[in-house]
C-alpha cells in the first residue's frame, strides 16, 4: 500500500509535446499546453490496481472551444480498461462539459456528461477516482457525481484485473469536442494551458507482476488509511450524488434509447 503526496518529478513523466508540458515550482505544479503545432501529455511512473486518486486541475481559461483536457486511468492492449474524466472546452461564457466514461475489456460507450456548479478555470478543484473491487466513484471536490458498480453477476465486465497508469493530455479535438465539432479552435488564443497540483494517491502499486497490497486487499482494512478498499457511499454522499445528477447531468447513456435500439445495456437496468 502506498500513500504518496505530491511531487510531480517523483510521480510522473511528461511523455509528449516537445517542451509544452512543464513541471515547475520545485515539482509542485505541472502545466500542459496546446498550440497549433501540438498538444502535450504526461503519465504516472507507477501502475495501480485499485486506489483512491486525487488531482487538482485548473482548466484552460477563456475561449477553450475545440480543446479537450483528458485525465484518466488506462491499461494497455486491445481489451483495455479505462476510467475517464474529459473536460470539453467551450467558447467564453459557456460552461465546460465534464465527460465521464468507463471501459472494461475494451468496451466503453458508458458516457455520462455534466456541467459543473463552479467555474473550473478560475481556480483549482479536486477531481477524484475511487476504484475498488466493488465500485468506481467519480468525485469533484469530494462530491460524488457518478458511481459504476461491479455488476459481473449479471455479465457486465468490471475493471479489476489490469493495472492502470494515470494519464493526462491537452489536445485539439475541434472535430467533435464543442457542439459536435461546429465550433472550431481559435488559434489566436493559443497557447492554451491547463495546470495540475496536489496529486495524492492511496493505492495498490503494481510492480513486476505483483501488488503492493497483500492478496489485492490491504491487510488492516479497518484502518482509516485503507478504508477506500471497501468504501461505499453513505446516505449523505448518495444525496449529493442525486443532487448532481438531477441538476447538472446533461447526458446519460442509460436514458438514450435511440442509441441502443436492441435495448439498454444490462447495467442500466440495475441502476
Amino acid at each position: 500500500m502506498t500513500a504518496s503526496g505530491s511531487n510531480f518529478h517523483n510521480d510522473f513523466d511528461i511523455t509528449w509535446g516537445d517542451g509544452r508540458g512543464k513541471i515547475v515550482n520545485n515539482g509542485e505544479v505541472l502545466t500542459l499546453s496546446l498550440d497549433k503545432q501540438s498538444g502535450s501529455g504526461f503519465q504516472s511512473k507507477n501502475e495501480y490496481l485499485f486506489g483512491k486518486i486525487d488531482m487538482q486541475l485548473k482548466l484552460v481559461p477563456g475561449n477553450s472551444a475545440g480543446t479537450v483536457t483528458a485525465y484518466y486511468l488506462s491499461s494497455k492492449g486491445s481489451t483495455w480498461d479505462e476510467i475517464d474524466f474529459e473536460f470539453l472546452g467551450n467558447i467564453s461564457g459557456d460552461p465546460y462539459i465534464l465527460h465521464t466514461n468507463v471501459f472494461s475489456q475494451g468496451k466503453g460507450n458508458r458516457e455520462q456528461q455534466f456541467y459543473l456548479w463552479f467555474d473550473p478555470t478560475a481556480d483549482f478543484h479536486t477531481y477524484s477516482i475511487l476504484w475498488n473491487p466493488q465500485r468506481i466513484i467519480f468525485s469533484v471536490d469530494d462530491t460524488p457525481i457518478r458511481e459504476f458498480k461491479n455488476m459481473e453477476s449479471i455479465g457486465v465486465p468490471f475493471p479489476k484485473n489490469q493495472p492502470m497508469r494515470i494519464y493526462s493530455s491537452l489536445w485539439n479535438a475541434d472535430d467533435w469536442a464543442t457542439r459536435g465539432g461546429l465550433v472550431k479552435t481559435d488559434w489566436t488564443q493559443a497557447p492554451f494551458t491547463a495546470s495540475y497540483r496536489n496529486f495524492n494517491t492511496d493505492a495498490c502499486v503494481w510492480s513486476n507482476g505483483a501488488s503492493s497490497c497483500k492478496s489485492n486487499a490491504p491487510s488492516s482494512s479497518t484502518s482509516t488509511n485503507n478504508a477506500w478498499f471497501s468504501q461505499e457511499m453513505d446516505s449523505a454522499k448518495q444525496q449529493r450524488l442525486q443532487w448532481v445528477q438531477q441538476n447538472y447531468m446533461i447526458y446519460n447513456y442509460c436514458t438514450d434509447a435511440k442509441r441502443f435500439p436492441q435495448g439498454l445495456p444490462p447495467e442500466c437496468k440495475m441502476s
